[in-house]
């Protein structure tokens, strides 16, 4: 019986994003600074959720990441952490269009690529927990038989 090789574990830009993403997130509150089109385009309590979300997802993200226990466990803690990156990346994307205009169109087409490429994660971890629970029959695992893929 091989081993089953699951896409998780090795996302470097997803690690550098949740990594940066929590040091974004203590700065943020750290500081008591804001971005103009955050204060500009979000309410205070939603301001403040979006801080401790930036904290919450990149550390939570990492656990799922470096969890000890089972895969799916980890998988599933990831999975939530990227729809989440996503959501709160997305919204600042929109708010700094919304505040800046053209001017701001590039900065967020860049920002932009961020929930672009935590909803395509997502997509991979969903496919794997599925694979998972039919009991690795997806032909999207490559099963290593004898140390050799």
């Amino acid at each position: 019986m091989g081993i089953l090789r699951v896409r998780a574990k090795h996302q470097p830009f997803e690690v550098a994003a949740l990594v940066t993403t929590s040091i974004c997130g203590v700065l943020l509150m750290a500081l008591d600074v804001r971005p103009p089109s955050v204060q500009l385009s979000m309410p205070e309590p939603i301001q403040l959720g979006w801080e401790v979300s930036l904290i919450v997802v990149g550390v939570a993200g990492l656990l799922g990441i470096l969890w000890p226990g089972r895969l799916s466990t980890g998988l599933g803690i990831e999975f939530a952490s990227v729809l989440v990156l996503g959501t709160i990346t997305g919204m600042y994307a929109v708010a700094l269009v919304a505040v800046s205009g053209q001017q701001g169109v590039v900065a967020a087409s860049l920002i932009s690529a961020v929930p672009v490429g935590s909803f395509w994660r997502a997509a991979q971890i969903a496919t794997d927990l599925r694979c998972l629970a039919y009991g690795h029959q997806c032909t999207s695992h490559q099963r290593v038989v004898g140390g050799v893929t």
